[in-house]
């Protein structure tokens, strides 16, 4: 497998762009003009695909995150908890941003929007 390559000015990743006037694959720097030509013409492509537990323990974490705003002006709906831990998302098949908040309580974990 390929490994990552990292520019020589700028220490920055280096992304694979196709050259299609000379048909060679290159990698250039995003942060600056470097270029080089790719010694491999194969490049590897990773999707992660998440199952829906997984995405449901992340939300479950965001309460003990130290970099989330923190509000005590909303009370949860399940355990009556007087602290939230809240951020904004998108939601699939809705345009704009969402308001979510999250239970502090460790007990409870309640996820909900903003009505």
């Amino acid at each position: 497998m390929s490994t990552m390559k990292f520019c020589r000015e700028c220490n920055n990743i280096l992304y694979p762009k196709e050259d299609r006037d000379q048909k060679i694959l290159l990698y250039a720097c995003r942060n600056c003009d470097h270029q080089e030509v790719a010694d491999n013409n194969c490049v590897y492509r990773n999707e992660v695909h998440h199952s829906a537990g997984e995405r449901t323990q992340v939300l479950q974490d965001v309460a003990s995150d130290p970099t989330l705003p923190r509000t005590k002006s909303v009370r949860c709906v399940r355990c009556k908890h007087g602290e939230a831990v809240f951020f904004q998302a998108t939601t699939r098949g809705e345009e704009g941003m969402t308001l979510f908040f999250v239970c502090c309580n460790p007990n409870c974990g309640y996820r909900w929007r903003d009505s």
